[in-house]
Parts: C-alpha cells; sequence; structure tokens
C-alpha cells in the first residue's frame, strides 16, 4: 500500500470513529440532560443547609430576612404568635448562638428539614426546634415551617 493510500486510509477510518462517536454522544445527551433537569428540580440537602446557616446566622434572621425569605403562610401564623414569642425561632429570647444540625431531604415529599440549636450563653438554657424548607427549585430557597416541639433523639 502506497503511503498517500494509507494516509488516506487513516483519514476515512478517522471521520467515521469521529462520526460514530458524535453519533454515540447525541443519543446520549438527551439522557444526561434529563438527570440534570430532574436534579435541578430540587434543591440539594447542601443547599438547605447553607441556607439555613444564613438565614440563622448566629443569633436569628434580620428584618430582610424574615420579609423576604419566610413564606406567607408562616409570617401570617408569626404575626399571631403570642406577645414575646418568636416563632420564627420558636423562643422569646434572642440567642447568643444558633447551630444548624444535619439536613434531611425528602425528595418525593419535595421538603427538607433540620434540627435548629439555640445557645443562651455558658450554663444557660439550650434549646431546639425543626425548621422546614421547600426543595422546589422553581421558587428560591424560603423558611417554610417550623415545629417548636424539641425533635426527638
Amino acid at each position: 500500500m502506497s503511503v498517500r493510500r494509507a494516509r488516506k486510509t487513516r483519514r476515512t477510518r478517522g471521520a467515521w470513529v469521529a462520526l460514530a462517536c458524535a453519533v454515540g454522544l447525541t443519543a446520549a445527551l438527551p439522557a444526561t440532560a434529563e438527570a440534570a433537569r430532574q436534579q435541578q428540580e430540587q434543591y440539594t440537602a447542601k443547599q438547605v443547609s447553607r441556607f439555613l446557616t444564613h438565614f440563622y446566622g448566629k443569633t436569628g434572621p434580620t428584618a430582610w430576612e424574615r420579609e423576604h425569605l419566610v413564606s406567607d403562610d408562616l409570617k401570617a401564623r408569626a404575626a399571631e404568635a403570642p406577645p414575646g414569642f418568636d416563632l420564627i425561632i420558636c423562643h422569646g429570647n434572642r440567642p447568643d448562638d444558633i447551630d444548624i444540625g444535619p439536613v434531611t431531604t425528602a425528595q418525593s415529599a419535595g421538603v427538607g428539614w433540620a434540627t435548629v440549636h439555640l445557645g443562651f450563653g455558658p450554663g444557660q438554657e439550650t434549646t431546639a426546634f425543626t425548621a422546614y424548607v421547600d426543595l422546589d427549585t422553581a421558587q428560591p430557597l424560603k423558611l417554610l415551617d417550623v415545629n417548636c416541639a424539641p425533635p426527638e433523639s
């Protein structure tokens, strides 16, 4: 076989390999895109953890966060809470420290939650409650609900 013919054969073979790869990749793209789309439909536990950590900060949410990052239903319930009780932090006093526990997500229910631990200084009371977040990525992350009953250990 001449050098010229060998080069042409390699180029032709290379073109066929490139075409086969492109067709294979194109066929795989819809499945990959669908998986990515499904993953993008719900927030992850890591995203929820970051949100709750930022939202509660070290001593509780700011007025802006309460206005813009809390569901309307929870805001309405918080407005009806007894005087002196802050439903968003499930306590009447401002804590010295807030820690967010591990986040659990129920993808089928579209909800994520974590235990929020409130500390009121060395040797003082500590308490905990559960905060819930909607996982639907069609909306920005918001505090959906709280359960002020201490979580079961």
